[in-house]
């Protein structure tokens, strides 16, 4: 079997790797030439089966938002999405809690809530009809060897594939990375999320709603048709029992451990579960490779961070790609893989300790701590100079140099 020749390999179309493939298809030399790229992916190019493409929902930063306008991708799904006004942080059972609002920061909205099935359809619909992408779907990637001058790939079905630069953006068991034997680090934290979309007897009018809780945090998101997205981290001896509950059963318990900002819960649809872990990579960057995403960096959703880091991932890789390629240099030489890590490793530093740390210091209830995480909290809603930290990571203002 013949070998097919790429710039570009990306494994994975799930929402990085889709946001990946349509940012670098954009890239155009002055003298007319693009990029050619692979698009690999274990799954059928539907979102219905789609693991990446699932019930849950994505809370995008205005920063995120603004990397997705300077690809041309805003547009696309910006009906879909439901915009986040306001952001309330508490404490259960304690005093503490504080408050953002949009316009204390002069900005339309503080973020979006985009479906994945609804995102994932219309970013696969847009790659099907990229003239310099070429899906191989459901394609799995089996082996690699690599060489000096590029990367040759095999795949399930026995198709060979070259590419100057491969990605791997294919989820927290990515193959790349284990093909490309990258060190990680797994911390788990004893948690499970538990996904649902729910529907209160009260409007949510944008609000979102981070409530930590002695089992774990518990986040809200604004959606369409005023339902809100629930994810709910409980320990992993509970999950089993509230998966078990009938509907009344489970909205009760939940009502108890929430509160009644919302007013009562009124309904709620399919639930799923997820187990918690950190997933880390210690060197994302190989030979002629580069792992982003949750490939790279599977974090707890508290925060809602895994995205907006992965979208971060994005930009700058992009940018890596485009200076190379304009300037007639080699897309995956290692001026690109390393100057995007170390480009990258601060923020991969800052957001995993800073959700780390909120998903175990809220998670503690020795009496110095609890004190402490409630004084900050108090003080964060009536010093906004204490607030802006807070108001950074959730903006995700991001500045690629």
């Amino acid at each position: 079997m013949s070998v097919v020749e790429y710039d570009i390999a990306i494994v994975g179309a799930g929402m990085v790797g889709a946001t990946l493939a349509h940012a670098v298809s954009q890239i155009q030399h002055q003298d007319g030439r693009q990029l050619s790229i692979a698009l690999i992916d274990a799954n059928p190019p539907t979102t219905s089966n789609h693991p990446g493409f699932d019930a849950r929902v994505i809370a995008l930063s205005y920063g995120s938002q603004q990397i997705l306008n300077q690809f041309k991708l805003w547009h696309k799904i910006a009906p879909t999405a439901t915009a986040i006004e306001h952001i309330h942080v508490s404490d259960r059972g304690h005093w503490g809690f504080t408050r953002l609002d949009h316009s204390e920061y002069n900005l339309p909205a503080l973020g979006q809530v985009i479906e994945l099935q609804t995102a994932g359809h219309i970013f696969q619909q847009d790659l099907a009809n990229m003239d310099n992408i070429n899906w191989y779907c459901p394609n799995q990637l089996v082996s690699l060897d690599r060489h000096i001058t590029h990367t040759d790939l095999t795949l399930d079905d026995g198709q060979q594939i070259r590419c100057k630069l491969l990605i791997g953006a294919d989820g927290n068991n990515s193959m790349v990375r284990q093909l490309t034997n990258v060190p990680i680090e797994v911390t788990d934290f004893e948690q499970t999320a538990i996904i649902a979309n729910v529907t209160t007897s009260k409007l949510h009018e944008g609000k979102a709603f981070e409530r930590f809780t002695d089992t774990g945090p518990l986040a809200l998101l604004p959606m369409t048709e005023q339902r809100s997205s629930l994810v709910w981290s409980v320990r992993s001896d509970e999950v089993d029992a509230i998966m078990a509950l009938n509907d009344k059963d489970f909205l009760a318990r939940l009502q108890q451990r929430f509160g009644y900002r919302l007013g009562k819960f009124t309904k709620t649809g399919q639930r799923f579960s997820y187990p918690l872990l950190l997933t880390e990579a210690l060197e994302p960057t190989q030979h002629r490779s580069v792992v982003i995403g949750n490939a790279a960096h599977a974090l707890h959703p508290i925060a809602g961070q895994g995205y907006n880091l992965g979208l971060r991932d994005v930009a700058v890789l992009h940018h890596q790609i485009e200076q190379a390629f304009l300037n007639d240099q080699d897309v995956g030489n290692q001026a690109v893989t390393k100057g995007y890590w170390h480009k990258r490793q601060g923020d991969h530093q800052k957001t995993i300790w800073m959700t780390t740390s909120l998903a175990t210091l809220f998670a503690n209830d020795y009496a110095p701590l609890v004190a402490g995480r409630n004084l900050a909290l108090h003080t964060m809603g009536y010093k906004p100079e204490y607030k802006r930290a807070l108001a950074r990571q959730a903006l995700g203002a991001f500045k690629l140099f």
